[in-house]
């Protein structure tokens, strides 16, 4: 399969649990990441606003407030496919965009640097065990991590696993998996 028929099978897979099932897997996913030493030791962490067929993001950022991390999330720049986090304390920082996304308003946001980023959550819809990962054809996040410094955590369902993903030399991999059932490491691949 090539990555076009990949990403339509993981929208699909997305799309296809219920909401029973996705709130059980949040739950272990939410579990797994806050016992983790990536995340206790993130004082900043990056993450994307999720849209509903996506895991839950609003949980995650809201554990890092409540934990006093700084939050940031992304703002799109389509015009040269690139990425701006900005500090997010509030959701009434945000609006609405294209396809409905949400992101923030740069008037009422702080600019966070690339690496001053500790944890840098990433979605996608299917991923291998080298961490290459099928996200939505952009290619932003891949951009935004050649030359990231922090970790990279990608949020996925056991599901969400083939065994070999196609990739091309501008593909960046990810160094973790969080899934329902813990986060595996990469590296070793």
């Amino acid at each position: 399969m090539d990555k076009t028929e990949l990403r339509f099978k993981g929208k699909s897979l997305m799309q296809g649990f219920s909401l029973k099932d996705k709130q059980k897997i949040e739950a272990s996913m939410y579990y797994h990441l806050f016992e983790s030493d990536l995340w206790k030791a993130a004082g900043s962490v990056g993450v994307t606003l999720s849209q509903s067929h996506e895991w839950s993001t609003e949980p995650i950022i809201e554990e890092g407030w409540s934990a006093g991390k700084t939050i940031a999330v992304p703002k799109c720049l389509p015009k040269n496919k690139e990425m701006q986090f900005y500090q997010l304390d509030h959701f009434e920082q945000l609006e609405r965009v294209y396809f409905g996304l949400r992101e923030p308003k740069p008037e009422t946001s702080q600019p966070v640097e690339k690496n001053q980023l500790d944890l840098l959550l990433v979605p996608g819809l299917l991923f291998d065990e080298k961490g290459y990962r099928i996200g939505y054809g952009g290619g932003y996040f891949d951009r935004f991590i050649e030359g990231y410094n922090g970790k990279t955590l990608m949020i996925a369902s056991n599901h969400q696993k083939i065994n070999e993903l196609p990739f091309e030399e501008f593909d960046q991999r990810v160094e973790y998996i969080l899934t329902e059932t813990g986060i595996t490491s990469t590296y070793h691949f």
